[in-house]
């Protein structure tokens, strides 16, 4: 049986949900603070949903986009993690950016999101809205 989207993942799953060997995501670690999986005793480690979606970013800035680590981390550090993972975004998974862009200037573009992208991100804010909207009348009880 399959894992629901919200499940976490293992290094494992992670991996080959991302297409990239294990290792890579170990040595992403290292490169990139934003990157934090839990770990479990022992070490193992977990991806939230969220975190998938970061690594999906960084592997689309990295591969596709063919940016630099040094690019990927002025990147986070000039717009956020948002930016990152706005850059995996994308029919097929993997982002582009606008072409052109200088990633060493002082401002990078912010990435326009394409109708898909922006239904999805609608509808997962409704469904968030709700979810609040009940947790906020249990807590009043």
């Amino acid at each position: 049986m399959a894992k629901g989207p919200n499940a976490f993942r293992t290094i494992s799953e992670a991996a080959d949900e991302l297409g990239v060997p294990q290792h890579v995501l170990r040595f992403w670690e290292t490169k990139f603070s934003f990157i934090r999986p839990m770990k479990r005793a022992g070490g193992r480690r977990f991806y939230r949903p969220q975190d998938v979606a970061v690594l999906n970013g960084v592997r689309a800035l990295l591969h596709s986009e063919g940016l630099t680590i040094k690019g990927v981390q002025k990147l986070h550090r000039d717009h956020g993690l948002a930016q990152v993972i706005a850059a995996g975004l994308g029919s097929n998974g993997s982002a582009r950016l606008d072409s052109g862009i200088d990633y060493d200037a002082p401002a990078v573009q912010a990435r326009r999101l394409d109708d898909q992208a922006r239904d999805r991100l609608a509808f997962a804010l409704r469904d968030l809205s709700a979810i609040k909207s009940r947790l906020d009348g249990l807590l009043v009880r």
